[in-house]
C-alpha cells in the first residue's frame, strides 16, 4: 500500500549503535503526536493479550553526516513541515524541561544535530530527503 503521507527518520552517522537507536526511538515518538490519524488501532493476540498500536505506515530510516544533516533541517523548515529532532546536547540531560531548554538556547542554524524526524505530504517530504540514503 503506498500512503500519501511519509515518515523519514535521518540520522547522523557517526554515532555509536546505542546512540543511532535511542535518537531513532525519541524522534519516532515525536511523530507519533503529528496527527491523530498517524496511529492506527491497538493489537490483540488470540489469547486476549492488548498491545499498543502503532504507526499505520512504514518509517524510513536513513543515515547522513552532520552538515547533510543540516541541509536537511534547513529543507523541512522552508516547507513548514512537521520535525522532531535531537541535538547532540540532548544525551547530556536528564529530563525534558533541561531538553527543551537545551534546544532554546541555540538558534535553528546552529543546533548541533544527531538526529531529525519529518512528516508530511509523499513528495514533500522526498524533496527534504533527496540524496539521503537509507540507514544500514
Amino acid at each position: 500500500m503506498r500512503f500519501d503521507t511519509k515518515i523519514a527518520v535521518i540520522v547522523r552517522t557517526d554515532l555509536a549503535d546505542w546512540q543511532k537507536l535511542n535518537v531513532t526511538a525519541f524522534l519516532s515518538s515525536g511523530v507519533a503526536h503529528a496527527t491523530d490519524e498517524i496511529v492506527g488501532k491497538p493489537y490483540e493476540d488470540a489469547t486476549g493479550n492488548a498491545y499498543l498500536p502503532m504507526f499505520r505506515e512504514p518509517v524510513l530510516v536513513y543515515a547522513a553526516d552532520a552538515p547533510t544533516l543540516s541541509r536537511t533541517h534547513a529543507r523541512g523548515l522552508s516547507r513548514g513541515l512537521p520535525m522532531a529532532l535531537y541535538t547532540d546536547e540532548l544525551f547530556g540531560t536528564n529530563n525534558e524541561d533541561d531538553n527543551r531548554a537545551a534546544v532554546r538556547a541555540v538558534e535553528a542554524d546552529a543546533l548541533d544535530l544527531v538526529g531529525l524526524a519529518v512528516y508530511g505530504p509523499r513528495n514533500q517530504v522526498d524533496k527534504v530527503t533527496r540524496g539521503l540514503r537509507l540507514h544500514g
